[in-house]
């Protein structure tokens, strides 16, 4: 299958969770045998028109991130590629609905992946177009699979295709680290991580010892809080880690804190849940976290810092382990085949 994406910006240009998943599921389809595309703007040196990462040959719409000459130009680019189905990054907004226009023109079915509604790259009025002209609409959760139909979507045209995580490397790596209690996230506005900062001061007459894994602008006043609180002796803040790293740190957690107020999806805390750790989730209503945890004997939700505290304390009775099966279905080539799936749904 030839698959096409589109999106003015990489990750070279614009770091975001909706463009590091869409790379991933890009390199992953073409280690799977099919012919991948990616439609973007020129961020590699030199004259060439294409450039190939990961199996995926980059082609140049625009050589400058100019949002205006990129939709411009895109019908002529997806002409020339001609492929059998599209997948369009769902920010910029204008550039999906504008794919899915050129796409109906051409007969080529259209799926955007929809991370979440950005308001620096597009208005109210240009995510609703991107939400109603594609064959198809991909979400990570329900939550977002919420915001997609209230933006004017069909029910039936939208499909949830969670995140993925290596399987296999939670399977062979070793357990590491003496943390208790783990928390996993970039550490921007919206990380929280003080409400977890405040349950563990809360127990500050208990053994115990906790990692903040993550990186970002809050991460400074995350550092203060610890010290203010007087527990900063016992939270280390390790900065970001590969999965690598990040795996071996789980296996030996007994537990994860998720408490983010905006979280499309979770990944950090499906990597600690195939780890073996016990999800301790605080209900937000911008994140979609509880979805993994609802139901399972292995999860807590709960609504408050003390709470929380709580919640880390009673865990300590239930049992270590260091590899759940039970998310092995959120494996890398498992969501891969979802989206093959989805593909060929769109195309028949």
């Amino acid at each position: 299958m030839r698959v096409a994406f589109v999106s003015m910006y990489t990750t070279d240009r614009r770091d975001t969770p909706a463009l590091r998943r869409a790379e991933r599921v890009a390199a992953g389809l073409s280690a799977r045998g099919h012919e991948v595309v990616w439609l973007c703007a020129r961020w590699w040196d030199g004259d060439a028109d294409a450039f190939d990462r990961d199996g995926v040959t980059y082609r140049a719409v625009t050589d400058a991130a100019s949002s205006g000459s990129f939709r411009s130009k895109l019908p002529f680019a997806l002409r020339s590629v001609s492929p059998d189905v599209v997948q369009a990054v769902c920010a910029p907004p204008a550039h999906a609905s504008t794919a899915a226009t050129v796409c109906r023109l051409l007969r080529t079915p259209t799926l955007v992946d929809w991370w979440g509604a950005d308001p620096d790259l597009g208005t109210a009025k240009g995510y609703r177009r991107a939400a109603t002209k594609p064959d198809a609409v991909l979400v990570p959760s329900e939550a977002v699979r919420t915001d997609v139909r209230e933006r004017g979507a069909a029910a039936d045209d939208v499909h949830v295709v969670p995140e993925s995580v290596d399987f296999d490397l939670v399977r062979s790596a070793d357990a590491a680290g003496d943390a208790d209690v783990v928390y996993a996230r970039r550490l921007d506005a919206n990380a929280n991580v003080e409400t977890l900062l405040l349950a563990l001061a809360e127990l500050r007459d208990r053994e115990w010892r906790a990692a903040v894994v993550g990186d970002g602008p809050a991460r400074a006043a995350a550092e203060r809080t610890a010290r203010d609180l007087r527990i900063d002796d016992r939270v280390t803040f390790r900065g970001d880690l590969p999965p690598a790293e990040l795996v071996p740190l789980l296996k030996g957690a007994h537990a994860f804190a998720q408490t983010a107020t905006d979280e499309p999806f979770a990944t950090g805390l499906l990597w600690a849940l195939a780890c073996g750790c016990v999800g301790i989730v605080e209900y937000q209503a911008g994140s979609s976290a509880h979805e993994l945890v609802e139901g399972f004997d292995r999860g807590r939700l709960v609504t408050s810092p003390g709470e929380l505290a709580d919640e880390i304390a009673a865990c300590g009775g239930l049992e270590r382990r260091t590899v759940d099966e039970r998310f092995a279905d959120f494996d890398h080539d498992a969501v891969l085949a979802e989206y093959e799936r989805r593909y060929r749904e769109t195309l028949e």
